[in-house]
């Protein structure tokens, strides 16, 4: 059971539906998804840091000097590291 209130999927609306949608699309991660991550339900009741997240996102797993796969591998052993299930 998560710590952390959030908005539902099917509860979303207006900005946070937009949002949600993106995620699902894949807009940030690059693979579409049938859920939206639990961990961006944890902002859910902040649209606008969501937003902003979701920016960061997009610009820390693009290009540059490291792969996607090897972006994805340092973070998770940086969330293993830190007993977090994200």
């Amino acid at each position: 059971m998560p710590r952390i209130g959030w908005i539902d999927e099917g509860d979303a609306r207006g900005q946070l539906a937009d949002l949600f949608a993106a995620a699902r699309a894949g807009v940030t991660s690059g693979v579409p998804r049938e859920k939206v991550p639990d961990i961006l339900h944890t902002m859910s009741h902040r649209p606008d840091f969501l937003a902003a997240v979701m920016d960061a996102s997009r610009v820390h797993f693009s290009g540059g000097a490291l792969s996607r796969a090897q972006h994805e591998m340092i973070a998770s052993y940086v969330s293993a590291l830190n007993k977090c299930h994200y």
